[in-house]
């Protein structure tokens, strides 16, 4: 808010800062002389202080130099206040608007931060960074000066909605790209027998055989063991070898 020690008529706009001295006091307010050449001050007894005055002597009297501000000049007056006004009023307040203010107060579920307005303005844990963050003292304190942007307004419900991320530049893309769901995407997907055995920690088991090449290798075995055998034992043994060979070639001829 600037302040004017000249008070030219043309340059007090709204809460311009001003300086004058009282000189009428009634039962609704006070008349203030703003300097030569300006148009008579005008404070309302409401605009003398927060709190509630039954009587505009209470506040000040005739003759006193007082700081106030301009509500609002008119063609033959000007209408001032005490009390200091908002630096960021209701209807001033527009989405997407970057604004400075000071965190006031900390919660698990985010921080509130005083901008100047009626109440102070709330960002939540999921608008302070980018990233996850736990608890808002992972990244602010009280007391901190922050740049917020003004997310929404709801002037009936009392609710400003701010965000800090939104004032922060996006983090690069690190790593690789995943899919839907957040899931990393591969080129060549698994079985789902050998993801439930490395889940397991076994080695994923081979494939069955065929009945074919179970009864050949049922021949093989019964071959390899006749040999040490008597020789009728011997002879069946060759029996089956030649048996295993025949299936050997049929296999061979399949594959």
């Amino acid at each position: 808010m600037a302040e004017n020690e000249t008070t030219q008529t043309n340059a007090l706009e709204p809460k311009t800062k001003v300086k004058g001295t009282i000189t009428k006091t009634t039962i609704g307010g006070a008349l203030v002389d703003l300097g030569e050449g300006q148009l008579p001050g005008v404070i309302h007894i409401s605009q003398l202080q927060k709190e509630h005055l039954t009587s505009v002597e209470d506040a000040v009297e005739i003759g006193q130099e007082v700081e106030m501000w301009v509500r609002r000049a008119k063609k033959d007056r000007i209408e001032l206040t005490m009390i200091e006004p908002l630096a960021m009023e209701w209807r001033e307040m527009k989405p997407e608007t970057t604004i400075k203010g000071k965190v006031e107060r900390l919660e698990t579920y985010g921080a509130f931060v005083d901008i100047g307005a009626e109440r102070p303005g709330l960002v939540h844990v999921s608008e302070i960074a980018h990233g996850y963050i736990k608890d808002p003292s992972q990244i602010v304190k009280v007391g901190d000066e922050v740049d917020v942007m003004i997310l929404e307004v709801n002037r009936r419900k009392k609710q400003i909605r701010l965000s800090m991320k939104a004032t922060l530049p996006e983090p690069e893309n690190a790593g690789p790209q995943r899919g839907q769901g957040g899931r990393r995407r591969s080129g060549k997907r698994k079985s789902v027998e050998a993801m439930m055995a490395e889940l397991e920690g076994e080695e994923p088991k081979a494939p069955e055989h065929t009945a074919m090449e179970m009864a050949w290798q049922a021949a093989l075995d019964r071959a390899d063991s006749a040999k040490s055998d008597s020789p009728k034992a011997e002879k069946k043994a060759k029996k089956d070898e030649a048996q295993a060979e025949i299936l050997e070639r049929t296999l061979k001829e399949r594959k």
